[in-house]
């Protein structure tokens, strides 16, 4: 049996990857361990979150479901830094984690061209350095043009509790054996990396009144552009804050050496930016508490998620840390937190479309390419579906850039510096945040999801509509002005705001930093709804940091346009230093802007390859 793509996982990024590539028309088989963990959430039970809610939004615009899934899979929305200023601002989402997996499986068995197949891919068929097909540990060869290898957490895993090591995938499922050993074999180099998840707390042994609740907003919210809400505000369920202890950090600390990551039990690297609680307290130790939060699993069984609190001490001593803590001095432990390590590949070995340089015809995505999380993994997973359809079709893949997306940070991230840890997405990655945001996600990318064919016209229609509807705003704000008459100088002073001295636009209002749209609706009738509305605040009142934001993009352009061929020889370019020549050799990037954000790349080996490239190749063009 052949096929024309083989995804091989279930999880966020599989998902991604094997529904892109069967919407663009081409056989997509997905083979996973087990059909029922399907978009299982082995981790915390939620989707989006700072920085993460933007890919979530970036996903849909590109023709994703992870965001669709969500909004009608969840039990509680909320918007992250609301308060602050619009580049930090991310969709936070708890997912019911029985909801969100059917929801999630009921997708994929309705998606056209989509088939998936239990099994397990223990080996590829490889010839002339191309990938032809995959081996299942059955011995049984499936063949295809195109593999995408989404292995998770799975590939040699080991489940670390305390001293004790199991060779598990999350959950007690069984691990890959064999693939990381093969991959290695055929010239990929291998990591050892480490990720954990805390404790399931039975909610009937929780004393909530000794916590403070945390409520969703009381405004609807959608990380997908196409759907609407489909939920009930004041039905959502509450999550609880809580904070660490002196005794808490005294039980962990009189027991650092019992963990298995203090213990000298894991080999693996763990994720700086999502730290076990033993790791928080030796890496912060001025802190005198760190926050928690309780969050609900599924509202179909009774287990609650213990957010931060991320471990890999023994069982008992899991015991006497959790009971420290407020409203759980007489909690039930369901399942008790564990780290896992598994092996990864080098993803400076990817190339930005996401293909292997090692074989030809194999794209990765997720935590095999060195990332953490869901929205990470599932980013990753709709652009190697994507770029696998685009090689079939003989079209150029999508790479979006720096200044496009956040995925795009993400992949040039991992492809141009490489990780040692578990990557994980954050705002102060983007350099240029401010017009990476959650509310213009469709503006940057529908265009590229139109042109790859990843969105329905019906979606595309909408989204030139939507497009419309700004301008038109714009239009309203610049041609109606504000004339202050005694009355209207009355409301800004009883909502004490400064009184404009002259006549003005409602443009130039909105500039100050203290008018929104809200008070400027005393006067006049805005005839646009919410998203549009909160569009326009933003692009007017933001337009000179935005202008700005843009110089700074056209100076990266500069750099990106001038391509690096492929067949440059590094060997051949004087007086660049030896780790730069190493680097530039290894990672072979496509232009000169990429080659400046390599680690240990300096401006000085710029200006070398930069001159040289002008000598050796600009006769040619």
């Amino acid at each position: 049996m052949k096929y024309e793509i083989i995804v091989v996982g279930g999880g966020h990024a599989g998902i991604e990857a094997s529904h892109i590539a069967a919407f663009k028309g081409h056989k997509t088989l997905l083979i996973t361990l087990n059909k029922k963990n399907i978009g299982d959430m082995p981790c915390n039970p939620s989707i989006g979150g700072t920085a993460k809610g933007i890919i979530v939004r970036e996903i849909d615009a590109l023709g994703g479901i992870m965001g669709k899934i969500a909004d009608i899979s969840h039990f509680q929305i909320k918007m992250l830094n609301n308060s602050k200023g619009p580049a930090v601002r991310s969709l936070r989402a708890q997912a019911d984690k029985i909801t969100y997996p059917k929801n999630m499986q009921e997708a994929l068995a309705n998606t056209p061209n989509l088939a998936i197949l239990e099994g397990a891919v223990e080996d590829l068929i490889i010839e002339n350095k191309t990938v032809k097909g995959v081996i299942l540990a059955t011995g049984e060869k499936i063949f295809a043009n195109i593999v995408i290898l989404t292995t998770g957490t799975y590939l040699k895993a080991n489940v670390l509790i305390g001293s004790e090591s199991t060779p598990s995938g999350p959950h007690g499922e069984p691990r890959s054996n064999y693939l990381s050993e093969n991959l290695k074999k055929y010239g990929f180099t291998i990591q050892r990396l480490k990720t954990g998840t805390p404790q399931r707390i039975k909610a009937s042994s929780i004393d909530f009144s000794k916590m403070q609740p945390e409520y969703g907003d009381d405004t609807y919210w959608t990380f997908s552009f196409d759907n609407k809400p489909s939920y009930k505000i004041n039905e959502q369920q509450k999550c609880y804050l809580i904070y660490t202890n002196q005794n808490t950090h005294k039980i962990i600390l009189d027991n650092l050496d019992k963990s298995a990551m203090y213990g000298g039990y894991v080999t693996g690297i763990g994720p700086r930016y999502c730290p076990s609680i033993e790791d928080k307290l030796v890496r912060f130790k001025d802190k005198e508490r760190h926050q928690l939060f309780l969050e609900p699993e599924s509202l179909y069984y009774d287990e609650w998620y213990l957010q931060g609190f991320s471990t890999s001490m023994p069982r008992d001593i899991q015991e006497k840390m959790v009971h420290s803590l407020s409203g759980l001095e007489n909690a039930i432990i369901t399942k008790y937190a564990y780290a896992i390590e598994y092996d990864a590949i080098d993803p400076l070995e990817v190339s930005p479309s996401l293909e292997s340089k090692v074989i030809e015809n194999i794209f990765t995505a997720g935590q095999i390419n060195g990332t953490s999380g869901y929205e990470e993994a599932a980013g990753q997973g709709l652009i190697a579906g994507i770029n696998a359809a685009l090689k079939l079709e003989n079209k150029q893949p999508l790479i979006l850039k720096r200044n496009d997306a956040y995925i795009g940070v993400l992949i040039d991230d991992l492809v141009t510096k490489g990780t040692a840890e578990p990557y994980r997405m954050l705002t102060s990655r983007a350099e240029f945040r401010l017009i990476l945001r959650h509310d213009n996600a469709d503006l940057r990318l529908r265009e590229y999801a139109h042109n790859v064919g990843s969105i329905t016209e019906k979606q595309y229609q909408n989204y030139l509509e939507r497009v419309k509807n700004i301008q038109k705003g714009e239009e309203f704000f610049k041609n109606n002005k504000l004339k202050i008459t005694p009355e209207i100088k009355k409301i800004f002073i009883e909502n004490g705001k400064e009184v404009p001295a002259i006549t003005e636009s409602l443009y130039n209002l909105l500039k100050r930093p203290e008018i929104n749209i809200a008070f400027l609706e005393n006067f006049f009738e805005i005839p646009f709804d919410s998203q549009t509305k909160e569009e326009l605040e933003i692009q007017i009142k933001y337009e000179g940091y935005i202008k700005k934001t843009y110089k700074e993009v056209e100076k990266m352009k500069k750099l990106e346009e001038k391509i690096i061929p492929k067949d440059i020889d590094y060997a051949k370019v004087k007086n660049l230093a030896s780790e730069a020549r190493q680097k530039l050799a290894k990672i072979r990037p496509l232009s000169v802007g990429q080659a400046a954000r390599i680690s240990g790349v300096n401006p000085s080996d710029i200006a070398i390859l930069s001159v040289y490239l002008k000598k050796e190749y600009s006769k040619n063009e």
